[in-house]
């Protein structure tokens, strides 16, 4: 199979065609072999327009999504990332090209261990993968510029906001399923704003739900 020219095509018609104009996101989607991200049985289809399963309850995000919540991001070479469900380390590599230094958690052992290896054979040097809870956030080396929850939530733990720098921003996909919305949560001068752009519906991450409430 031809990757490097299904790469080509899902920049083309799955990701210019859902108003991700950056020139640096699109040059990272064109740059990072999604083939090496996903199990080796489903390399032939690295590149569809779909969620990809990487193991029980885990997927990589589809590119076009995935690309409109970096857009959103307004990523900069300053800029220390966290990520939150690293995965198998897709969003790692992407967020690699364009950020200045990134930090990608993850609670499965397993795909640490995997996006570790591949983010090394890519020369992804300014990534390191962490293991630890994805709702504590990793603050060994908070705050961070930017946070991108790397899946659906239902809410965000206070953890992950407090380890926003003043005048950094969380990006996430707040809900499941059609009614989830894409939103930045700002934070300047200890405070938090919260602005929300378009519908995404996107797979969720373990953990993350609101706890429940008893109603009459």
């Amino acid at each position: 199979m031809d990757f490097e020219a299904a790469r080509t095509k899902m920049v083309d018609n799955q990701i210019r065609t859902t108003d991700v104009t950056s020139h640096s996101i699109l040059s990272a989607f064109l740059t990072v072999p999604r083939e090496a991200f996903v199990p080796e049985k489903l390399k032939p289809l690295a590149y569809i327009d779909t969620d990809i399963e990487i193991a029980p309850g885990r997927y990589l995000m589809e590119a076009s999504p995935m690309a409109k919540l970096l857009q959103l991001a307004a990523i900069t070479k300053n800029d220390l990332v966290l990520e939150v469900g690293c995965g198998t380390g897709y969003a790692s590599a992407i967020l690699s090209q364009v950020a200045g230094s990134v930090v990608s958690l993850e609670s499965d052992a397993t795909l640490a261990a995997e996006a570790t290896a591949r983010l090394s054979t890519l020369g992804c040097d300014n990534v390191a993968v962490v293991t630890g809870d994805l709702e504590a956030g990793y603050v060994n080396e908070a705050p961070y510029d930017l946070i991108f929850i790397n899946g659906a939530v239902e809410r965000v733990p206070e953890a992950l906001l407090s380890q926003v720098r003043d005048g950094g921003r969380l990006v996430l996909v707040e809900g499941y399923g059609n009614a989830s919305h894409a939103k930045v949560i700002a934070r300047e001068r200890g405070a938090y704003a919260e602005s929300v752009f378009f519908n995404l519906s996107v797979k969720p991450l373990p953990g993350f739900r609101k706890a429940a409430e008893f109603v009459f």
